[in-house]
């Protein structure tokens, strides 16, 4: 799938120019929504289906600085898939050079609040991001 693409914006940067740490998290969220519209499950039909899927963890890994007006390519994967737990991988570029390296690890909850399997409760979803995961 081809990355999804974040232009930086000159509020992003801070007193040196550089952009600020907390944006490249930010980053990830789009891309994420991203990822999961083209794959046929926006955060619109998730939601309608009465599915969320919060943050349980975050790690980014800093390698290199972006700046104003860079144009930051983030690959999205999944990286990990269990029946209640799901975990997103993420490599930003700038040209050829490895910005940051991230993952987010996300449960899934109905509506109420309550754990959901995603493998019993959703399949559709289910076997298309497994689809995902094989295809990388």
């Amino acid at each position: 799938m081809e990355p999804y693409r974040h232009t930086v914006q000159y509020y992003e940067t801070d007193k040196m120019g550089i952009v600020h740490h907390s944006n490249y998290i930010r980053w990830m969220e789009e891309a994420r929504i991203d990822f999961l519209r083209r794959i046929g499950w926006s955060f619109e039909r998730l939601e309608a289906e009465g599915l969320v899927s919060p943050v349980t963890a975050v790690e980014c890994r800093y390698r290199a600085s972006a700046v104003f007006p860079d144009e930051v390519a983030i690959s999205v994967r999944v990286g990990e898939l269990k029946g209640a737990v799901m975990r997103f991988d993420y490599v930003m570029t700038v040209g050829d050079r490895t910005v940051c390296e991230g993952r987010t690890e996300h449960c899934f909850l109905d509506g109420n609040g309550r754990i959901v399997r995603m493998n019993r409760a959703y399949p559709g979803f289910y076997e298309r991001l497994r689809s995902e995961m094989e295809t990388e």
